[in-house]
C-alpha cells in the first residue's frame, strides 16, 4: 500500500547549526581574507549586518587595547539591546587592530598609524585621537621626512596586528576572551613604491623580499602578512570548533 504521509509530509532533514563569528569590521577585503583563512565550517557576520551597531573610538595605547575594546563594546551593546534583531546562534565576536612599528621612531606610529600625520595638526590644541584618520599620502610623507637621514641598514620596521575573540555563551553572556598576534618583519624604504597596496604598503619591504607590500601582489601579501599570521593562530585555536 503507498503510505501518501511520506509524500505529503516528507521526513524533516536537520542539519548541525554553523559556529557564527561576527566580525567587527565593514571592510570586505579584510573578510575575505579571514574567510580564505578560517574555512567555511563558520557563518560569517559583518557590521552591516546589524542594526546601528555602535562606533568604537580607537583610543587605547596597544593593539590589544583597541582589539579588545571593539570587541568588547560590541558584545556589551548586543546583550543591552537583548538582541531583539540580532542573530539568535552567535558565538564568537572577533576584532582586530594593526599597524606600522619603525624601531628607529621608538615603535612609532603605532596604534596611530592611520591618523600619524593628524598628530602635527593639533597646534593650539590636543593632538588629535580616537578615529581621526588620516590620508595616506600625509602618513607617508610624514615617516619619510622623519626618517630622511636614517640608512636602510637603520630603517628595521613591523607590521603588526593583534585579533581579539570573545566567546559568548547560550545566555550571551561574556564567558571568555582571547588575542592572537601577528607580525611581519622589514625595513622602510626611501621612496613609495608599487600601487596594489594601501596604507604604508609602498614603502614597506618584507624580510627577504626586495619589493614592497605594494609590489608583491594580495596572494603573495596574504601568505606572509602580520594578518594572516594572527589568522593561522586563530585557525588554531578553532580547528575543533564548529560542525567537522
Amino acid at each position: 500500500m503507498r503510505d501518501w504521509s511520506l509524500e505529503l509530509f516528507p521526513p524533516v532533514v536537520s542539519f548541525p547549526p554553523m559556529t557564527t563569528l561576527l566580525i567587527a569590521t565593514r571592510n570586505n577585503h579584510k573578510v575575505g581574507e579571514i574567510r580564505a583563512i578560517l574555512g567555511d565550517k563558520f557563518r560569517y557576520l559583518t557590521l552591516a549586518d546589524l542594526q546601528n551597531p555602535p562606533s568604537v573610538v580607537e583610543d587605547a595605547d596597544t593593539f590589544e587595547g583597541n582589539a579588545s575594546k571593539k570587541a568588547t563594546e560590541l558584545a556589551r551593546w548586543l546583550i543591552s539591546n537583548s538582541l531583539n534583531s540580532q542573530p539568535s546562534t552567535l558565538n564568537y565576536i572577533l576584532a582586530d587592530d594593526s599597524g606600522l612599528e619603525v624601531d628607529a621612531l621608538n615603535g612609532a606610529p603605532g596604534v596611530h598609524s592611520a591618523r600619524f600625520a593628524a598628530l602635527d595638526r593639533s597646534a593650539g590644541g590636543p593632538p588629535a585621537s580616537g578615529n581621526c584618520n588620516t590620508p595616506d599620502a600625509d602618513n607617508n610623507a610624514k615617516l619619510l621626512r622623519l626618517l630622511k637621514d636614517v640608512p636602510l641598514e637603520k630603517r628595521t620596521a613591523r607590521f603588526r596586528c593583534v585579533i581579539a575573540l570573545v566567546e559568548l555563551d547560550s545566555s550571551f553572556v561574556i564567558r571568555d576572551s582571547s588575542f592572537f598576534n601577528g607580525a611581519c618583519e622589514g625595513r622602510i624604504g626611501f621612496e613609495l613604491r608599487g600601487t596594489n597596496g594601501f596604507g604604508y604598503d609602498p614603502l614597506f619591504l618584507p624580510d627577504g623580499y626586495a619589493r614592497t607590500y605594494a609590489e608583491i601582489g594580495d596572494d603573495e601579501k596574504n601568505r606572509i602578512s602580520h594578518r594572516a599570521r594572527a589568522l593561522w593562530k586563530l585557525s588554531q585555536a578553532l580547528r575543533d570548533i564548529g560542525p567537522k
